[in-house]
């Protein structure tokens, strides 16, 4: 087969046929001609013709059905993939292709999984209505900081830390992607520490409280911190799930832990920042989600992250449209969050949504709890259609805040 027999744009998709989404920028070659070697290469063909081809593996050919403009939509027959095994299904549709020579640019915009493939995955254990569940909140978003500075606390300060987040109104807390195991804050002291003051905040406050410990690591190391947590009375496990890497992830999830997986996607932007060549985030999502993750960092819109409105929304819709009977997976906006910008982010991103804010709560001038406070109080303001600056006349938090992040 050649490039060429690889284009069939009056192919109908299958049901059971992978469906991916590429933008691209051929170079001396042909645009039609380019979209069948994405297809060729990601599938059963090569450059050349082979004298070792049988009939039956041009039934395999991935098919471009679709080319509008730049845009190449290419079905994918779902014999060419192992159940349950993601790295073989991105090392097809998102390996070698990057690479051709004839491609100055190309771009994973979506990718559909068909209800087989994602049957073989475990999906999330909890997702929205279990993390609600959970934490016993069903009419807000939830409200959650990074500890910060992002390294460098020992274990207690780090928790205290932690306690006058909760204290002040957070419901979560959580590591920053790169606090691991460091000798100034080792991983065991620092969850018995942290889960002391937890418990701690919700004798005080009589509300529920997470904590989110990032477990990233080599996997094995991995588990045996997922069992700590389970030991030590946690609920919630943090990973980088693009530094850990998408194996590494699915052997956590298929332990079946009886914890929440939060997902930071320390990382992406290698991938995703460029628009015109990588992956998007979108495909990402819909991976995590089919691995099973309970919840996902997606952008801002508002924040100190890139991403547009149109880009956020797409990943937002990734992580709760419907999906062959996955849960939907709870949206998390981190990056730059401020008192201040909770009404815009809620116009995004609804009521379903983890509203991480580091710097704009323990940057607060009078430290963190009421930074925490501040940002309870801008969540309470905007879901009662209230101005900030209204509601700031009775709450001394949020003016404090409001007067540090100014427009």
């Amino acid at each position: 087969m050649k490039y060429l027999d690889f284009v069939d744009l009056a192919y109908k998709p299958k049901d059971s046929d992978l469906l991916c989404t590429f933008t691209l920028e051929p170079e001396g070659m042909d645009l039609r001609e380019a979209t069948g070697a994405i297809a060729a290469e990601s599938s059963v063909g090569t450059w050349t013709q082979l004298t070792t081809e049988k009939p039956y593996v041009q039934k395999l050919a991935a098919r471009v059905y679709s080319l509008e403009g730049n845009t190449a939509k290419i079905a994918y027959p779902i014999e060419l993939f192992e159940d349950g095994n993601m790295p073989n299904i991105l090392s097809s549709v998102a390996g070698n292709v990057f690479g051709l020579k004839a491609l100055l640019n190309l771009k994973l915009t979506d990718l559909q999984l068909p209800a087989d493939l994602v049957a073989s995955f475990r999906g999330p254990r909890y997702g929205i209505e279990g993390i609600r569940k959970l934490l016993k909140v069903t009419d807000r978003p939830l409200v959650g900081t990074i500890i910060k500075p992002k390294l460098g606390l020992k274990s207690e300060d780090h928790a205290e830390v932690a306690y006058e987040a909760w204290a002040g109104g957070c419901d979560i807390v959580k590591d920053d992607e790169n606090l691991s195991s460091q000798k100034f804050n080792p991983f065991e002291e620092r969850l018995h520490e942290t889960l002391d003051a937890r418990d701690r905040a919700q004798d005080e406050t009589g509300e529920k409280k997470v904590y989110m410990i990032n477990i990233t690591a080599e996997t094995e190391t991995m588990l045996e911190r997922a069992d700590m947590v389970v030991d030590h009375g946690g609920e919630y496990i943090m990973v980088d799930i693009l530094t850990c890497g998408w194996a590494a992830l699915q052997t956590l999830r298929n332990q079946d832990y009886k914890l929440v997986i939060h997902a930071h996607r320390a990382g992406h932007a290698a991938f995703t920042k460029n628009p015109k060549h990588g992956i998007s985030m979108r495909p990402i999502a819909t991976i995590a989600r089919a691995i099973g993750v309970d919840q996902l960092h997606v952008g801002t819109v508002v924040g100190k992250m890139s991403e547009t409105k149109s880009e956020v929304l797409e990943n937002i819709g990734a992580c709760k449209k419907e999906m062959h009977g996955l849960e939907p997976v709870m949206p998390v906006a981190s990056g730059g969050i401020h008192p201040r910008l909770v009404p815009a982010l809620l116009e995004v991103f609804g009521k379903d949504v983890v509203i991480q804010a580091g710097g704009g709560i323990h940057g607060h001038p009078d430290g963190t709890k009421p930074g925490a406070l501040a940002m309870r109080q801008a969540v309470d303001a905007a879901l009662q259609d209230i101005p900030l600056e209204e509601y700031a006349k009775e709450h001394v938090e949020l003016c404090d805040a409001l007067e540090t992040w100014k427009a």
